[in-house]
C-alpha cells in the first residue's frame, strides 16, 4: 500500500474503557495508577494485533500505521481522561486551550513497535497551571506503560520561531498532525506553519536535510554495503527515504506526505520504487524490533536468521535464507541510493536544491568532452538525451571511462539514463571489443577504479555486462569475519592495489609497493582481483566455480589464451599464499618447495602478492595487521630465492632473539614483550610476547594455560625448538575488547609475564575462570568441528589442523589434548577468523618422531573434535531460533594431495 494512502484517525476515538471503568479510575486513591492498568491491557492487546499481522505477511507501512493507530487510541483516551475527568474545563477559556499534535515520524502516522512518540502539547501562549497539570499527568502515565516519549511544550508562536531557525524542529512540524484536543487551534497552527514554508526559500532547508544525511551515513558507517547495516540511520536506510519525504513536503507543504512533489520529482517506475523499498524496509524494521525486544535499528548477525526467517525467506540451494534475505536488503539499499540521485537531479533542474562547487554555481555551464553526446554539467559528467545509448550501446562503458579521464562525478541525469538503458546490454555488447576495451582501461588504466567501478555497480551496468559479477552484487557472507557484502570487497580490493601501485600505501606496505611496478600484465592482476570472488556460494566450491566463471568472462572480454589461462591460475590460487604463510611452518624448507612448485614462475608470486594483500586488507578494518604481514612476506622471500636457485634454508625464527635464547637456556625461562613488527605505522593491533625456555613435554600446552588464566586471547602464536631443546613460543595476543593486551593495563601485561615465565617452568598456572557463554552475536553461527591430521605435508611432523567455533580458552584446550597425547608441538600457526578458528599444529611423539598413522591418531582426532564441539557453546545457542550452516566448511576441512596441501582457509576475501 502507498505510505500515503492511510493515515490514523485524528483524535475522534472514543475511551478505550467503558465509562464505569474510567469513573471507578477516577474515584480511585491513585488516580495515575488506575488510569495506567486500564490502558495497559487495550494498549498491549492493539500492540499484539499488530505483531500478529506482520507474523501473517501484512505490509510494512500497513504494520507501521496499525501501531500508530495504537497510539492515537491510547493518547485520545488518556487526553480525554485527563482534561474532562481529572483536570475538566467544561468552557474552557482561551488560555485554557491545548491540543495534542503529533510530530515527526508518528505525526507521519507510521510508528515502529519500539519507536519513541514524539508528541508536542500545544496551547495559544504561555502556560497556565491546569496545562501543566494535564501533560505532567499524560506524561507519567506513559512512562509507567513503559512508553517513550519525546516530547516538547510550546505556544503557537514559539514553534513558529523556532522554525525558522531550527531546521531540527522545522523537519519535525513538517509531519504535524492532531491528535487530540482542541481542533481549531492545531489547524491554525498547522495553517500558519503551512503558509510560513510556502514563503521560505527551500533551498536552506534542503541544504540541511542533505548534510544531516551525510553525517548520519558517516557515523552509521558511510559504505552501503556493511554486512550489519543500521536499517533507520544507514547508507540506503528509512532515514533516507524519509528525507526524500521530508524535502519534497518542504516544497508543497500543504499536500499530504509532500505526495504532489514526489509525483512531480519522481517517474512512475521510481515512485513504486520508492514505495517498494519504503515497505520492505519498514517490514524489515518492525521484525527487527520484535526479535530483539526493543528499538533495535542495526540488523546484528544475531539477529539477522530470525528476522530473515519471520519475513519468509527460505534457503534455496547453497544459498541460506540469511544470506538471500541480505542480499534483497542491499539490492534495495542500492535502489535507495539511485532514488536519492533521481531526486537530486530534478532539483537541480529546479534550481532548487543548493550548489556545493563554485563550478555549479554557473547555471547551464556546459563543456563538451569530446565524445557526441557526453557533456559536462555544472561540473558533472551528463548526457544529451537517453538517445545516446540507443544510438550506440557501446558508449554505456564509455561514458564511464570519460568519466575517469576527467575526474567527473556522473550527472543524476546520466545515472537515470544508465539505468533505464540497460536493456541495451545484450550478448552481442557483452563481446563488443570496443566495449570491452572501454571496461579494462577503467579497472587497469584509472585513475579511481573504485570510485568509478563503484557508479557502474550503482547503476545495475556492471552486473549486467559481467554477468558474473552480477551474480554476487549484494551478497553476503555470514560470518563475523567480512564487514562488507561480496561485490563491495572487491571493489574495496581493486582501490588497495591501485592505492598501491600509486604509492599511497608506501608507509605500510614497503615491499608491495615496490613489486607492484615489477609485474609485467598488470591488467590481468586486476581483472584476477575482479573476478576472485565470483565462485562464492557455487556447487563446486569457490575456487573451482570462479575459475570457471573466470575464464567465460575472460573468453567474453577477448583475452588471448595466455593471459585467459593466468587469471584462471590467479582466481583458483588466490588463497594460496594466505594459506600457506598462515597455516603452515615457513622455517620448513618443504612447506617453502611445495609451494614454490605450485607458484610455478616468479610473476605469478609477485602478481599473488599484491592480490593477497589487497584481498585480506579490503575484508574489513583491522583484519590486516603486521602479524600477518611478516608471515607472508617471509614466505615471499624465501619463494623468491628459491626460484633464483638458491639453496632452500629459511630464515630459522630463533635467530630473530639471539640474546633473548641465551638468556632462556642460562635462567631456565624468559617472558618479554618484543618491539613492535614492520608496517605497523599505526600501531600493532596485538601485544607479541616471546617466551625462551627448555622445551619439555606440555611446555606449549602450560604457556597456553596461563594465557588463558590471565584473559589473554591469541590471535597468532609461532613455536620453534632448538636442535639443543631451546624453545621461543611466540603469541600475539589482545585482551577482550580487541585491543592489544596490557596496553590500557601496563601491570597486567607484567603479572603476564611473571605467569608465563612461572609456565615455563612447570610451576603450575592458576586455573581459568569459567569460561563466559557465548555472546549473542557468535551464537548465531553454527560452525561445524573439523580436524584433519596430515603426514605427508612434512617428513619430520604430523601437522594437526583443527577448525571451529572460537571462544576464550580453546587453544589451552587444543593443547592440553595434544600434551595428554604425548604429542610435542614442534609450531603452531594460530589464527582467528571472527567465529571460526583455524590452528595448525606440527607435532612429533615423545621421541621426537613423525608419529605413525593408527588408531592412536584417530582417538587423538576424536578427543580434538569434542573439544571444539564444546557442550556449553550449545546451550548458549538455545536462545537463536535459527542458525545458518557455513556452507564453505567441507572446503575448510579438507586438506589436498601432497602437491596442494594446504586446505581453503575461511579468511577468503
Amino acid at each position: 500500500m502507498s505510505p500515503r494512502s492511510r493515515r490514523p484517525s485524528d483524535a475522534a476515538a472514543p475511551p478505550t474503557a467503558d465509562i464505569d471503568a474510567w469513573a471507578a479510575a477516577a474515584a480511585a486513591s491513585d488516580p495515575r495508577a488506575a488510569a495506567t492498568a486500564l490502558l495497559r491491557q487495550s494498549w498491549e492487546a492493539a500492540r499484539t494485533r499488530a505483531a500478529q499481522r506482520l507474523e501473517h505477511g501484512l505490509g510494512g507501512v500497513e504494520v507501521a500505521r496499525l501501531h500508530a493507530a495504537a497510539a492515537d487510541e491510547m493518547l485520545t483516551s488518556l487526553w480525554r481522561f485527563a482534561t474532562e475527568v481529572l483536570y475538566p474545563a467544561p468552557n474552557p477559556t482561551a488560555a485554557e486551550r491545548l491540543s495534542l499534535i503529533a510530530v515527526g515520524g508518528y505525526g507521519r502516522g507510521v510508528l515502529a513497535p519500539f519507536s519513541d512518540l514524539d508528541l508536542l502539547f500545544l496551547r495559544p501562549w504561555k502556560s497556565i497551571p491546569r496545562t501543566e497539570q494535564v501533560i505532567e499527568f499524560m506524561l507519567y502515565v506513559l512512562w509507567d506503560l513503559g512508553v517513550k516519549v519525546g516530547q516538547s511544550a510550546r505556544s503557537v508562536d514559539e514553534c513558529l520561531a523556532l522554525a525558522k531557525s531550527d531546521m531540527t524542529v522545522r523537519t519535525a512540524l513538517l509531519e504535524a498532525r492532531p491528535v487530540a484536543g482542541d481542533q481549531a487551534l492545531a489547524e491554525d497552527f498547522i495553517g500558519r506553519f503551512q503558509a510560513f514554508m510556502a514563503r521560505s526559500d527551500p533551498r536552506p532547508f534542503i541544504a540541511a536535510k542533505l548534510e544531516e544525511r551525510d553525517a548520519r551515513h558517516q557515523k552509521a558507517g558511510a559504505v552501503r554495503y556493511r554486512v550489519e547495516p543500521n536499517v533507520k540511520d544507514g547508507k540506503g536506510g528509512l532515514r533516507d527515504l524519509n528525507t526524500l519525504f521530508w524535502i519534497a513536503r518542504s516544497l508543497a507543504p500543504d499536500s499530504p506526505l509532500g505526495a504532489r512533489v514526489m509525483d512531480d520529482l519522481l517517474t512512475a517506475r521510481e515512485r513504486r520504487t520508492f514505495e517498494e523499498a519504503f515497505d520492505f524496509l519498514w517490514r524489515t524494521r518492525a521484525h527487527l524490533h520484535r526479535v530483539a525486544g526493543r528499538a533495535e535499528e542495526k540488523l546484528t548477525f544475531d539477529l539477522q536468521p530470525e528476522v530473515a526467517r519471520r519475513m519468509g525467506w527460505r534457503g534455496r540451494g547453497d544459498e541460506p535464507a540469511v544470506e538471500r534475505f541480505m542480499r534483497r536488503y542491499f539490492i534495495v539499499a542500492r535502489e535507495v541510493g539511485a532514488l536519492t540521485r533521481a531526486m537530486s537531479a530534478k532539483l537541480e533542474a529546479r534550481q532548487q536544491k543548493p550548489t556545493l562547487s563554485l563550478s555549479r554555481l554557473i547555471p547551464g555551464r556546459r563543456r563538451k568532452l569530446g565524445v557526441d553526446g557526453f557533456v559536462e554539467v555544472a561540473g558533472r559528467l551528463s548526457v544529451t538525451g537517453p538517445e545516446v545509448f540507443a544510438e550506440d550501446p557501446t558508449k554505456l562503458l564509455i561514458l564511464f571511462r570519460i568519466a575517469d579521464d576527467h575526474d567527473l562525478d556522473l550527472h543524476p541525469d546520466a545515472f537515470s539514463a544508465v539505468s533505464r538503458s540497460l536493456p541495451l546490454v545484450t550478448p552481442s555488447l557483452r563481446r563488443d571489443p570496443v566495449a570491452a576495451r572501454a571496461f579494462l582501461d577503467i579497472l587497469a588504466e584509472g585513475q579511481r577504479p573504485y570510485r568509478v567501478l563503484s557508479m557502474m555497480n550503482e547503476t545495475g551496468l556492471l552486473g549486467r555486462f559481467l554477468p558474473e559479477w552480477g551474480r554476487i552484487v549484494g551478497q553476503t557472507q555470514f560470518n563475523m569475519y567480512h564487514a562488507y557484502t561480496v561485490d563491495e570487497h572487491t571493489l574495496q580490493a581493486i582501490g588497495l592495489i591501485n592505492d598501491i601501485w600509486r604509492g599511497k600505501l608506501k608507509a605500510e606496505h614497503p615491499n608491495a609497493s615496490e613489486i607492484v611496478h615489477r609485474i609485467d600484465d598488470f591488467e590481468a592482476l586486476m581483472l584476477a582481483m575482479m573476478l576472485h570472488d565470483v565462485g562464492k556460494g557455487g556447487d563446486r566450491g569457490q575456487l573451482e566455480d570462479g575459475a570457471i566463471a573466470a575464464r567465460r568472462a575472460c573468453e567474453r572480454l577477448g583475452l588471448d589464451p595466455r593471459r585467459i589461462e593466468f587469471v584462471v591460475w590467479l582466481v583458483r590460487n588466490h588463497l594460496a599464499l594466505s594459506d600457506y604463510a598462515q597455516k603452515r611452518d615457513v622455517s620448513d624448507p618443504e612447506t617453502v618447495r611445495a609451494f614454490t612448485e605450485l607458484v610455478g614462475d616468479p610473476e605469478r608470486l609477485r602478481t599473488l602478492l599484491i592480490l593477497t594483500v589487497a584481498d585480506i586488507r579490503a575484508v574489513g578494518p583491522g583484519v590486516w595487521n603486521a602479524w600477518k604481514g611478516q608471515l607472508i612476506r617471509d614466505l615471499y622471500q624465501q619463494t623468491e630465492r628459491a626460484f633464483r636457485g638458491e639453496t632452500l634454508h629459511p630464515a630459522d625464527p630463533l635467530d630473530d632473539h639471539p640474546e633473548l635464547m641465551r638468556r632462556g637456556r642460562s635462567q631456565g625461562a624468559v617472558a618479554e614483550v618484543l618491539a613492535s613488527g614492520p608496517g605497523e605505522t599505526e600501531g600493532p593491533t596485538a601485544t607479541r610476547v616471546a617466551v625462551a625456555a627448555r622445551d619439555r613435554p606440555g611446555l606449549f600446552a602450560d604457556l597456553a594455560q596461563a594465557l588463558s588464566a590471565a584473559g589473554a586471547d591469541v590471535v597468532g602464536a609461532r613455536v620453534a625448538t632448538a636442535e639443543d631443546g631451546a624453545a621461543l613460543d611466540v603469541f600475539e595476543l589482545q585482551d577482550g575488547a580487541g585491543a592489544p593486551y596490557g596496553q590500557a593495563e601496563p601491570r597486567r601485561l607484567s603479572r603476564l609475564l611473571k605467569a608465563l615465565e612461572a609456565a615455563a617452568r612447570g610451576q603450575a598456572a592458576r586455573p581459568s575462570p569459567p569460561s563466559p557463554p557465548f555472546s549473542p552475536r557468535r551464537a548465531a553461527f553454527d560452525v561445524r568441528p573439523t580436524t584433519i591430521i596430515d603426514l605427508e605435508q612434512s617428513p619430520s611432523a604430523a601437522v594437526v589442523e583443527v577448525s571451529g567455533a572460537d571462544r576464550p580458552g580453546l587453544l589451552a584446550d587444543l593443547a592440553r589434548v595434544l600434551a595428554e597425547h604425548r604429542l610435542s608441538v614442534r609450531s603452531a600457526h594460530i589464527a582467528g577468523f571472527g567465529e571460526r578458528a583455524v590452528d595448525s599444529f606440527y607435532v612429533t611423539d615423545a621421541r621426537g618422531r613423525k608419529p605413525k598413522a593408527g588408531s592412536a591418531l584417530e582417538r587423538l582426532r576424536a578427543d580434538l573434535e569434542t573439544v571444539l564441539d564444546w557442550k556449553d557453546r550449545r546451550v548458549a545457542r538455545v536462545s537463536t531460533p535459527v542458525r545458518a550452516s557455513l556452507r564453505d566448511v567441507s572446503e575448510v576441512g579438507r586438506l589436498r594431495p601432497a602437491k596442494r596441501p594446504v586446505s581453503r582457509p575461511p579468511e577468503a576475501g
